[in-house]
């Protein structure tokens, strides 16, 4: 046979050194992610590695307790209510001259004292009052002569109202009051209401039957702002059928 010269087949280099390299590399990334999560574990919310880090607790507020301090009163506090002066009551008597100072106006002809003229024998009736602005004139007609089929079984008061300038004044208020036969009388018209009289009249009705009342109804002029332009005025009624409508014609002086 022959003889073969068997050499060992050539081993390939080792890297052993790589390999420990790699090795050490991997044991300290070890240890630092063992030191890192020890740290957020410990540490979570102060910790700076953690990129999740819980919101902190809201703390308590504290406020400082606050000391009552108690405010003395002055000495002189409790003395206060005799402060008043009473000599501010002894001054009273100084005013015992002011009637003296009025008493001259007393004696002045009062300007609301309202007069009455009777001029004839008719029934006519002027009511002037120099403190208002208007004057009321007041006469008794028959109801025919406004209500032609009335005959006597009508009783009331119709009229107009006329402006400075003579012309017809419309929407004034007339408010006729007082007592008939014992009942309470409350009525308002407005003039215009009543044309049967003119273009400003009104007209109150008061019953079926004529009644006889001295100085027991009045009758009141108002202007549209419920300012009064006349005092109240009294009147008298009849029983005469000739005379159980009583007029009255309010005239605006100013």
């Amino acid at each position: 046979m022959a003889s073969f010269d068997l050499k060992p087949e050539p081993r390939p280099k080792s890297n052993s050194l790589i390999w420990n390299v790699l090795t050490v590399v991997v044991l300290l990334g070890i240890c630092g992610l063992a030191y890192i999560f020890l740290n957020i574990y410990l540490n979570p919310t102060t910790s700076r590695y953690n990129p999740f880090a819980p919101a902190p607790l809201p703390t308590l507020f504290e406020t400082e307790t606050p000391t009552i301090t108690i405010i003395p009163l002055a000495p002189t506090w409790t003395d206060t209510p005799t402060l008043v002066p009473s000599p501010t009551r002894t001054k009273a008597p100084t005013w015992t001259p002011l009637p003296e100072m009025i008493t001259p106006s007393a004696t002045d002809t009062p300007t609301d004292t309202p007069t009455a003229e009777i001029p004839t024998a008719a029934g006519t009736l002027t009511v002037t009052t120099t403190s208002m602005p208007a004057s009321a004139t007041i006469t008794y007609a028959a109801s025919t002569t406004i209500h032609a089929d009335s005959a006597c079984t009508w009783m009331g008061v119709g009229g107009t109202v006329t402006g400075v300038d003579g012309k017809p004044l419309q929407f004034q208020t007339v408010q006729l009051g007082g007592t008939l036969s014992g009942k309470t009388i409350n009525k308002t018209m407005l003039s215009g209401s009543a044309p049967a009289y003119g273009t400003s009249g009104f007209e109150f009705v008061l019953g079926d039957t004529p009644i006889a009342s001295t100085q027991g109804l009045w009758i009141q002029l108002f202007d549209n702002t419920g300012t009064a332009l006349t005092d109240k005025i009294y009147f008298d009624t009849f029983t005469d059928c000739a005379k159980n409508l009583v007029m009255v014609v309010f005239t605006k002086t100013r």
